[in-house]
């Protein structure tokens, strides 16, 4: 899904880059929770659009789809992460329980 490829970059554009790196496993974990909340917001509304009996499958169409999305785009993500080298974004990031807090991250 090329909008959670734009989110992801977004994200690197507003940070700025630094000469340090910042650390991998953070940016990896940043970039799978932020990719994970935005896009399931979305389909959550596309869901709740759809009659109840075509719900299930849907969700397991976008399950799939999910998957696929998120491990083509997490490693640019976590380039630009830890290129970035931004601790607070990162941790913000880390610690989001929603789509919204995850956006609000990146701004």
């Amino acid at each position: 899904m090329r909008h959670l490829l734009v989110v992801l970059v977004l994200f690197v554009l507003g940070s700025g880059l630094a000469a340090c790196k910042g650390d991998r496993n953070k940016c990896e974990q940043a970039c799978r929770n932020y990719g994970t909340l935005v896009y399931w917001k979305k389909i959550d509304a596309e869901l709740a659009a759809l009659p109840e009996k075509d719900r299930d499958a849907h969700r397991r169409k976008r399950l799939g789809e999910f998957s696929s999305l998120l491990e083509n785009g997490v490693d640019h993500c976590i380039n630009q992460c830890t290129s970035a080298n931004n601790d607070e974004q990162t941790d913000c990031m880390i610690n989001a329980k929603t789509a919204d807090v995850a956006e609000k991250c990146v701004k």
